[in-house]
């Protein structure tokens, strides 16, 4: 019995050591990462359906760039996502946290100011007009006006948002709240106009960009934010974060492009013009479907089918295979193309479509897909005045976002990038106003 005493106590003291080792290993581990001080720092969570990626951005002293200072990505299981929505918190937050520590473990800092991307067919992002006679016409409009004006356009796109969403539901009413707003154009009786504080007139016509998500999808990302311990400073619609990204701060950006994230679940469209988002489309298509295409064609497993897919556009692929991948990618293909054509048949308000279209997210490397829109005749019947120029977007192209990692290097990371700049703005415009133009002004209005 006396033997039996010992050997429970050298067992208690040896899992008392490991555990002494363990804690120590971790706050030795922990004492490496500084807290975010007075520095400002911002995580970008990209919770992707293939991947989670986290990047760390170190603010500039005057809040108008960021420099990149830590990387991570974790691949997600089959079942954590479902159309580009979270289905499973624990995992994709488990996830999220190797991938936020890889992050962390380069920087040298633990962070815990985060924006996080939302997507899904059920994230819906369009461009209400609005026009509004005043009863005074006389009277110059100042910013407590505007701010009725941009209410008033933000309630009729949410009604419009929960409508379109019953209808998608089979008759099922969804809250949903606002995740992103922002202004496309002003026109005070017929004449565009940059600035309209101070001006008078009778009709003022308001375009605004809202973007609204179900309370669950959100619901759950703010859940998984609480489990990682996180301050959540934004939630962004992606194709709206991609867009910001291309975009930037300058009022006077005329860009105008088409603006395509294929990622695993889904494939988000954003179309902006002359520097206004005009609106965003989803549709649940993206990498996954063309991996479940040869599974099933070829009746291997999903894993398999992957390979055989990155095989391809690696120009990997044994030459006897090729034809049949080829052959079964092409169905997926054709459908995903047909989804793009519907989505952009929805900007009618449009005289014509931007003839620049740039892609990013990982199911976009498929080397078929890039070169059917480059060299197929599938934009025919879009109102483009001239054959569309496809291109990725690099990093570089991002405004204001500098790496200094050497780890963002292509395509696959713009949507992460773009939820850094959305931080970067909001960040810019919750704190003291050092301006007094109309951009600063409205722009604080229409944070969220």
């Amino acid at each position: 019995m006396l033997d039996k005493f010992k050997t429970l106590g050298q067992t208690a003291i040896q899992k008392a050591s490991v555990a002494a080792k363990q804690a120590a290993a971790q706050a030795k581990a922990n004492a490496k990462l500084q807290p975010e001080g007075d520095v400002q720092y911002i995580v970008a969570l990209d919770i992707g359906t293939e991947f989670v990626k986290a990047l760390i951005g170190k603010v500039s002293s005057d809040e108008n760039a960021i420099e990149i200072v830590g990387v991570g990505r974790k691949h997600q299981a089959l079942t954590d996502m479902s159309s580009g929505a979270i289905s499973d918190i624990a995992s994709v937050a488990e996830n999220c946290d190797k991938a936020l520590a890889q992050a962390e473990e380069q920087a040298g800092v633990s962070v815990r100011t985060a924006v996080i991307g939302i997507a899904g067919e059920l994230v819906k992002g369009t461009t209400t007009t609005v026009r509004v006679a005043r009863k005074v016409a006389d009277k110059p409009l100042d910013v407590a006006e505007m701010e009725r004006i941009i209410k008033l356009v933000q309630a009729k796109a949410e009604a419009r948002a929960k409508q379109q969403l019953a209808i998608e539901l089979g008759g099922k009413e969804v809250d949903v709240r606002l995740v992103n707003s922002a202004l496309v154009s002003l026109e005070i009786d017929g004449y565009p106009i940059a600035n309209p504080i101070g001006f008078q007139g009778k009709n003022v016509v308001v375009q605004l960009y809202t973007a609204f998500a179900p309370m669950i999808h959100i619901g759950a990302l703010e859940r998984t934010a609480q489990q990682l311990d996180l301050d959540l400073l934004a939630v962004a619609a992606e194709p709206f974060a991609v867009a910001r990204s291309m975009v930037g701060d300058d009022s006077s950006n005329a860009f105008s492009a088409i603006l395509m994230d294929v990622g695993g679940g889904t494939t988000d469209i954003a179309v902006i013009n002359d520097g206004g988002v005009q609106g965003t489309k989803m549709f649940g298509i993206g990498g996954r479907a063309y991996t479940r295409s040869v599974e099933r064609d070829l009746g291997v497993s999903f894993e398999a089918a992957e390979k055989l897919k990155l095989a391809l556009t690696g120009d990997e692929l044994d030459a006897k295979k090729r034809p049949v991948v080829e052959k079964s990618l092409q169905k997926t293909l054709d459908v995903w193309e047909g989804g793009v054509e519907l989505a952009l048949q929805e900007f009618d308000k449009l005289d014509h479509l931007p003839y620049r279209i740039f892609l990013c997210g990982g199911g976009s490397s498929l080397g078929m897909l890039m070169k059917s829109l480059e060299e197929t005749d599938w934009y025919k019947d879009l109102p483009f005045t001239r054959k569309p120029v496809v291109k990725h977007i690099h990093p570089a192209q991002v405004v204001g976002i500098t790496d200094s990692t050497g780890d963002v290097t292509d395509h696959t990371f713009i949507t992460a990038m773009g939820l850094l700049r959305v931080g970067l703005d909001t960040m810019h415009f919750a704190g003291p106003s050092n301006g007094s133009g109309v951009k600063e002004k409205l722009d604080r209005i229409l944070r969220v």
